[in-house]
């Protein structure tokens, strides 16, 4: 039997990153997670930076883990979106890269649209308007001797792609998430950086998924126990591009599909851009997917409020599992209170209990602080909002979703994917879980010349899946639940409603 082409994915994500060996063989793609290892940023007195060389480091040695393991053909990074680092003419990194929950963005996207007013900005880029967006923090670097002196910039993929072959490539799916791409024509958006007041310099030539970047430099080849040259691939770098590639659609379907982890993106991929004004009044993002399709969908706040309260409770000393919250949170019932989970007041680390129970009393609700009530409000809230966006979603597509899929870290929340089913009122799909690392490996194997066509990604993806399925088997209550969510909050299916909720962009620690 001839061996496995074997790729390796390294696979960054806000709270953890992974190196993966993907194995594909009879049709599938077997993924063997080698390395995994905490994500986490540090405060300094100036802000909150990301530490991006520990993470550097990770992936070298998550490659040579997967060296012992297979014979690999070629490297691929994915990554979380919006955050970069600027360099100079030399390559070299102006400054630790921030953040993009660092309070510096406050006031941002308003400077912006006294510069462009946000309906011209909509109706070039198609962006979601988040302060967290790579346009708005480049605002909150006016000034600064890192901006003034930078002649690229890099995204975290970008980046360690970089600094593993000595070659720079922007790749489209990654720079459509800065809010600076012309939506239509997948390049930059000169004219509108001018007006913006941003240098020129920075943006340069850009890269499709599977565009050979570079060769493994020596040194790290030498360290990895890796051929010196091994190609490094652009993949579909923006990690919720990968997922989208890897969901197991399957043909004659049309379902929404949902990046679930520390965010959570609930969109649908399109042919082109949706930029008119219900698209905006929803606050929808257009964002780059593989083969120059659109990803259609709105950013959610999503398992961070877990992972941020987790991390609370850890601090006050009592240290919960995932697993045991999930546990907890299954055996409390369905009147919780609701809160709109994309709050500003949500977006920095802090104490996410004690702002979740304020959320609550905003709206005459008590909300009990045990760890399982906490749990199942958030979870419960969620799943509300996924159904308003994907009742905004229809109404800016013209499309109908049959089905619900759920792919990355939090298809394994069986509790969230089983309320989901009920309050949205349709199947769910859930795994895989491992969908980043998935969709980088199918690039990196279509680049290889192993695979062909987007069906040939989509049929692999479908037999490598596993998934898991979720049937709506209390819709009734599902209804009554999601009527008071929207009573709560004050949302709606009216475009009105969104502008009125759109937030604020203040950002507190």
């Amino acid at each position: 039997m001839p061996e496995a082409a074997s790729f390796a994915a390294v696979d960054l994500g806000a709270e953890s990153g992974r190196v993966v060996v993907g194995r594909l063989h009879d049709g599938r793609i077997d993924l063997e997670v080698v390395h995994r290892f905490a994500n986490r940023p540090v405060r300094l007195p100036d802000g909150l930076r990301w530490n991006l060389l520990h993470l550097f480091t990770e992936a070298l040695d998550g490659l040579r883990l997967a060296r012992e393991r297979a014979e690999i053909r070629s490297i691929g990074i994915d990554a979380w979106g919006v955050d970069y680092a600027l360099l100079d003419e030399r390559m070299r990194v102006l400054g630790l890269p921030f953040h993009h929950r660092d309070a510096r963005t406050s006031g941002m996207p308003e400077r912006a649209f006294a510069r462009v007013p946000s309906a011209e900005l909509y109706a070039t880029t198609g962006i979601q308007t988040l302060a967290i967006n790579t346009v708005f923090q480049l605002l909150a670097d006016e000034g600064s001797a890192a901006l003034e002196s930078a002649e690229h910039i890099a995204f975290v993929p970008d980046l360690f792609a970089l600094w593993m072959t000595g070659e720079l490539a922007n790749e489209r799916t990654m720079a459509s998430t800065s809010g600076l791409l012309d939506a239509r024509s997948g390049e930059w958006a000169h004219e509108l950086i001018a007006r913006l007041g941003l240098p020129a310099a920075p943006f340069g030539e850009l890269v499709e998924p599977g565009a050979l970047i570079g060769g493994l430099v020596e040194g790290h080849a030498a360290r990895t126990g890796l051929t010196a040259g091994l190609p490094v691939r652009a993949v579909a770098s923006h990690d919720t591009a990968s997922a989208f590639a890897a969901a197991p659609v399957e043909a004659g379907s049309t379902p929404a599909l949902l990046s679930s982890g520390t965010w959570s993106l609930l969109g649908a991929e399109l042919d082109a851009p949706v930029l008119d004004d219900r698209a905006r009044a929803y606050d929808l993002t257009n964002e780059r997917g593989l083969d120059g399709t659109t990803r259609l969908l709105k950013n959610v706040m999503g398992l961070w409020l877990v992972q941020e309260c987790r991390r609370a409770w850890a601090g006050a000393g009592t240290e919960f599992s995932y697993a045991e919250l999930q546990r907890r949170a299954a055996g409390v019932g369905d009147d919780v209170p609701l809160f709109d989970p994309d709050q500003d007041a949500f977006l920095a680390p802090g104490d996410m209990p004690g702002r979740v129970t304020a959320a609550c009393e905003r709206s005459g609700q008590r909300l009990d602080p045990a760890p399982g009530v906490v749990v199942r409000s958030i979870l419960t809230s969620l799943a509300c909002k996924y159904r308003l966006v994907l009742e905004c979603l229809e109404s800016a597509s013209g499309l109908s979703f049959d089905r619900v899929h759920v792919v990355g870290g939090g298809s394994r929340n069986g509790l969230l994917c089983r309320l989901t089913a009920e309050i949205v009122g349709r199947t769910v799909v859930a795994g895989p879980v491992e969908a980043t690392a998935l969709g980088n490996v199918l690039v990196q194997a279509r680049a290889a010349g192993e695979l062909s066509s987007r069906s040939d990604l989509h049929a692999v993806a479908l037999a490598s899946a596993g998934a898991e399925w979720h049937e709506p088997r209390a819709a009734e209550g599902g209804n009554s639940t999601y009527q008071r969510f929207l009573e709560l909050t004050g949302l709606g299916l009216e475009p009105a409603a969104h502008t009125r909720a759109r937030p604020t962009m203040e950002i507190t620690p």
